[in-house]
């Protein structure tokens, strides 16, 4: 993964006013951050026509790559409204966590928002577009799908997989169960 100016800077959520993710991610780009804003397509109907529209994976939210000492161009931005983290302490958020919503959304899979998890079947893909990428296996509809989660925000995104492509992991967390949604 490149670091802007070769940097080791960690990764934060920004958590930002509603509907301002794609200005406050180009007023950052501008200031010579590096930003992640992943966005996922869905279709908005109106009463007179449907369309289909870009909107954030993590409404409210921009992650941001920065020192943590060198924040106030950051939290000045307008739209910030805070670096997110435990009480007043900003959190880092994993490279493999922002990595593996990276390889779903490049991946050109429908992927889409998705409640956080509490329990289930931690899974790698071991084929398919989304080689490598580690995250729990749902079942909803006789279809499966692998929830990737940024914990930090306790927020989720799915992306549907073929089962031939998923194999199950240990994970010292988690109690191996199967989860099958219905909606």
């Amino acid at each position: 993964m490149a670091y802007l100016n070769g940097s080791n800077h960690s990764w934060y959520a920004l958590q930002v006013k509603a509907k301002f993710e794609r200005v406050v991610a180009t007023v950052l780009q501008g200031k010579n951050l590096e930003i992640y804003l992943p966005t996922y397509t869905k279709r908005r109907t109106w009463s007179d026509r449907v369309k289909e529209i870009e909107s954030p994976l993590f409404p409210g939210y921009v992650f941001c790559r920065f020192n943590l000492n060198d924040r106030l161009p950051v939290l000045t931005t307008s739209g910030v409204v805070k670096v997110v983290g435990i009480g007043r302490i900003p959190a880092e958020i994993a490279d493999e966590e922002i990595g593996a919503v990276k390889r779903i959304v490049e991946s050109g899979v429908s992927a889409m928002p998705w409640p956080f998890p509490r329990v289930g079947q931690r899974v790698v893909i071991r084929k398919g577009p989304l080689e490598g990428t580690e995250g729990m296996l749902v079942a909803v509809r006789n279809r499966y799908r692998i929830v990737v989660s940024i914990s930090l925000l306790q927020r989720s995104i799915s992306a549907e997989v073929d089962a031939e492509w998923v194999c199950a992991t240990q994970s010292p967390f988690r109690q191996p169960q199967a989860i099958t949604l219905s909606t």
